[in-house]
């Protein structure tokens, strides 16, 4: 039997010319994370990250704290969807990040208008009608990210070890747990919406069976210090 743990990146650099590296908080958030790993995992987990930026210096600063002697498996099957493409799709005002960040921060409430930018922006890709305007489709990232779980599976089923951890993405992570539980598109972006920066998210594996037992779990960063819990 082996624990999978989902962790979302760290705190990415929101509206920068270069969104995928870590903020200053999500590198204390990805070393917090680090730490908890080396208290709750009783041996060297086998441990995977998507090829981005931020899924690859999450994964180094967390494993500094705690597995420094491990190495990392990459495999670009765990990245998160073209998040920029799919804002600019749906207002071109947003092929600068810069541009989105300053439309954002002028309003009342900045998370609530970015929500809303999010679900109406997600609708437009998932509903398929425009599918050939994206690198990717919401059905190929579906494909792409179940069909990642799916080979992790088979080699964990192979290696039998006690731990595996893997760091992606809230969209990866939100479309495997949707799958599970046999949820809609929709539904699973709903999801995406609430996974916290360095949250982990726990399946259990016993043999062909892959039961969810945790869904973004981030006490361990609220715990040491509140300011540091974000989901942007």
């Amino acid at each position: 039997m082996t624990t999978i743990y989902l962790i979302r990146h760290g705190q990415a650099s929101f509206g920068a010319a270069n969104y995928d590296q870590l903020s200053n908080k999500g590198e204390q958030q990805a070393t917090l994370l680090g730490r908890y790993l080396a208290k709750v995992l009783k041996e060297p987990p086998y441990v995977y990250a998507g090829t981005m930026q931020r899924h690859q210096q999450t994964a180094q600063l967390a494993l500094a704290e705690s597995f420094p002697e491990l190495a990392l498996k990459s495999d670009q099957a765990w990245n998160e969807f073209h998040h920029q493409q799919v804002f600019a799709k749906f207002d071109d005002r947003f092929n600068k990040p810069d541009e989105l960040k300053l439309a954002i921060l002028q309003e009342k409430n900045p998370r609530a208008y970015l929500a809303s930018i999010f679900d109406q922006a997600i609708e437009r890709w998932i509903g398929n009608e425009f599918d050939h305007e994206y690198d990717e489709s919401w059905t190929a990232f579906s494909t792409r990210v179940n069909g990642a779980f799916d080979a992790l599976c088979a080699d964990l089923a192979e290696q039998q070890p006690r731990y595996s951890v893997v760091f992606s993405s809230g969209g990866v992570i939100s479309t495997i747990v949707g799958h599970l539980l046999g949820l809609d598109a929709k539904s699973i972006f709903q999801l995406n919406w609430s996974i916290a920066n360095t949250s982990i998210t726990t399946i259990r594996l016993k043999g062909n069976d892959r039961q969810l037992l945790s869904l973004n779990e981030h006490h361990f960063i609220k715990a040491e210090n509140a300011d540091l819990l974000t989901w942007i």
